[in-house]
């Protein structure tokens, strides 16, 4: 399995990246849209984890347009706003497979990985 972070929390996403690997599962992380973008462009991808707010692109926003580069990607929201039920409505909506409120717990994002490897 191989995961894209994108959160603009640096240390947040560096150490999911770290905790990942210890894992054996193989991620790259940005703190950017537009980086996460051209990533997408060079490599493949089965999960992309993104954070719902984001400087100069939101979280669904860049979904999308992730979604139109590589069609087969499957996506996690994580947001550190409001409630999981607030939450769930608007990720739903949005399209994504999965949500998660920060902070992230790494068993539950492994989880919720796999699940969507699986399916």
């Amino acid at each position: 399995m191989r995961v894209l972070l994108v959160d603009d929390e640096k240390e947040l996403v560096s150490t999911l990246a770290e905790r990942l690997s210890i894992r054996g599962i193989e991620s790259d992380w940005v703190t950017g849209g537009e980086d996460a973008l051209k990533l997408v462009e060079t490599h493949c991808y089965d999960v992309a984890v993104l954070d719902v707010r984001l400087p100069g692109i939101s979280g669904v926003n860049l979904q999308k347009k992730m979604k139109q580069k590589c069609p087969g990607l499957k996506f996690i929201f994580m947001t550190g706003h409001g409630s999981q039920g607030d939450f769930q409505a608007g990720a739903t909506e949005a399209g994504a497979d999965y949500y998660l409120v920060k902070p992230v717990g790494i068993d539950e994002l492994i989880e919720k990985m796999n699940k969507l490897i699986s399916a």
